[in-house]
């Protein structure tokens, strides 16, 4: 049987993504849907957009664009860099990819061109790397940095009551377009857990790989989880995002 596989933030951490996709078992049948974030942390940042390009060959996937991801591309296409992103994380990217000739970063770009800023799905569920502002759903938003870039979302669903009906005045406009929401962006970690988290029906899957956590992968269908061993273990001698 295929099944739809749900992937939080890498930033990366290729050697855990490696071993997570062996302990899935991975089927070619399997749809894969990634939520951004593959650069950025660890050494393998350029080295993961290129195994990802190759999965793609053997997978159907589905690729979001994470903010950090904007910002390896926009650097990769122009030059354009700040020290923000240097400091969280984008120094990696950028010696990375000092190893890479043109042809292979032509590939890259390509991928980050490709990428997708939300996907929803006939089953009524929404993938996207960090969430969305228009109460009225994405395909309204106003700024698409907001896909990449939101907080409030997340924030929002923390903050509500659990026994809130879903009709009732007061429930989230946002909230109400799907059946379930599927974000990356914020790690659950910044609330001490480290599964996916679901709050509302939104289903937060960013365990803090660029920090001390794993890589997570979750089966939209069965719940099921899938985890790495902690990132940083496999890169001892580096520092992440820590």
């Amino acid at each position: 049987m295929s099944r739809t596989l749900v992937f939080g933030d890498l930033h990366g951490g290729l050697k855990a993504l490696i071993q997570l996709l062996k302990k899935i078992d991975l089927n070619p049948k399997d749809e894969l849907i990634f939520l951004g974030d593959y650069v950025d942390g660890w050494s393998d940042s350029a080295n993961t957009v290129t195994y990802l390009i190759d999965l793609a060959k053997q997978n159907s996937c589905i690729f979001m664009r994470g903010n950090h991801d904007d910002l390896a591309h926009k650097w990769l296409e122009t030059g354009e860099m700040n020290q923000k992103w240097l400091e969280h994380g984008g120094q990696s990217s950028l010696n990375a990819y000092r190893k890479f000739n043109e042809q292979d970063k032509n590939r890259h770009k390509k991928f980050f061109r490709e990428m997708v800023n939300y996907y929803h799905d006939k089953e009524d569920r929404l993938f996207v790397h960090a969430g969305f502002t228009n109460l009225h759903g994405p395909e309204f938003e106003y700024h698409e940095t907001a896909f990449y870039w939101d907080r409030t979302l997340w924030e929002m669903a923390l903050s509500m009551d659990d026994a809130l009906d879903l009709n009732d005045h007061r429930y989230p406009k946002r909230l109400s377009h799907f059946k379930e929401i599927y974000i990356g962006h914020t790690p659950v970690t910044r609330i001490g857990e480290t599964t996916p988290v679901n709050k509302a029906n939104i289903w937060n899957v960013d365990t803090g790989a660029a920090f001390m956590g794993p890589i997570s992968a979750l089966d939209v269908d069965s719940k099921e989880v899938y985890q790495s061993d902690p990132v940083h273990t496999f890169y001892p001698d580096e520092q992440g995002r820590n």
